[in-house]
């Protein structure tokens, strides 16, 4: 799929003068004129907004919000870090820092509500409860993503790998007995793994399920995937938003929970005794000698 600035590039040689400022500038400086209205972009190029709006249309688009969007979006996996960072030079202060990211954040839950696919959603709930082995990757910024999904995961299945490593090597060991009936579940956002899309390349001709848990569809996460849940992520500043796929994550283990109720009461009664007793979390005195007084009635 060609990008903005392909499509730019092809169609500059035709520009009128002003079309061409503005591309060439886009071109030069797509990491901040990404971020600019249409008026700060004509400021930038010595042209008026109406030429800037004008100039969006005849490249296709509905107007200069739809431009801009598709901008954004194709950024989220071209920027660097260092990019990223200044990025954040356009806060005017720590208050406005702190309100912009955390109404980012918001906007991207909505988003991810509004376009949550139920049916995949479902899809994404069977697979994993008929599979024979769950293997669940996610690297770098989405390692805290796999970390969690798979301290709970261990609560509803006996057979759960979590496969994070620093090691290329040591990556496809753990994914080498991988095979058909197992899922694999490739956790990834912008900029994406290549080690996870690999992963889940190996995965898909050994005959695994895949299930991507990603941004959006047709990338490389996309692929090699069966089932795709997406969730919004979209830039605010170096650190990656991770905060719809988190909630994501968490509806899809509550609705396994549900489907596991009885296996995961179960378990949930063992790991308190087991916890009191060993006071893995504050509970106080009197609750541990409580647990223990079980235990030994138990025995």
């Amino acid at each position: 799929m060609e990008s903005i600035i392909e499509l730019i590039g092809e169609r500059l040689p035709s520009m009128s003068k002003g079309h061409k400022a503005i591309a060439k500038y886009i071109i030069e400086s797509y990491d901040k004129a990404a971020y600019m209205t249409a008026a700060r972009l004509g400021e930038e190029t010595g042209v008026s907004e109406s030429t800037v709006v004008r100039f969006t249309t005849e490249l296709g688009f509905d107007g200069y919000p739809h431009f801009q969007s598709v901008l954004k979006e194709e950024l989220k996996s071209k920027l660097t870090s260092v990019q990223r960072l200044e990025y954040t030079e356009r806060f005017d202060d720590d208050a406005s820092a702190v309100r912009d990211i955390m109404k980012s954040d918001m906007d991207n839950l909505k988003e991810t509500i509004a376009g949550l696919d139920d049916n995949e959603m479902e899809r994404a709930v069977d697979a994993i409860l008929g599979a024979r082995k769950i293997y669940i990757m996610g690297l770098r910024s989405s390692a805290p993503l796999s970390a969690f999904m798979h301290f709970y995961m261990t609560l509803l299945f006996d057979d759960v790998v979590h496969i994070h490593s620093n090691s290329t090597n040591e990556v496809f060991e753990q994914i080498m007995p991988i095979s058909s009936g197992d899922v694999m579940i490739g956790i990834s956002f912008p900029r994406y793994s290549q080690r996870t899309v690999n992963s889940m390349e190996y995965a898909k001709k050994k005959g695994a399920t895949v299930l991507a848990i990603t941004d959006k569809d047709n990338t490389a996460m996309t692929e090699y995937a069966d089932i795709k849940l997406f969730a919004k992520s979209s830039m605010a500043s170096f650190v990656d938003s991770l905060s719809a796929p988190l909630s994501l994550i968490n509806a899809l283990l509550v609705t396994l929970g549900m489907r596991r109720r009885d296996h995961i009461k179960n378990s949930f009664e063992s790991l308190e005794i087991l916890w009191s007793q060993y006071q893995v979390y504050n509970g106080g005195k009197d609750q541990a000698d409580r647990s223990n007084t079980e235990v030994n009635n138990n025995e």
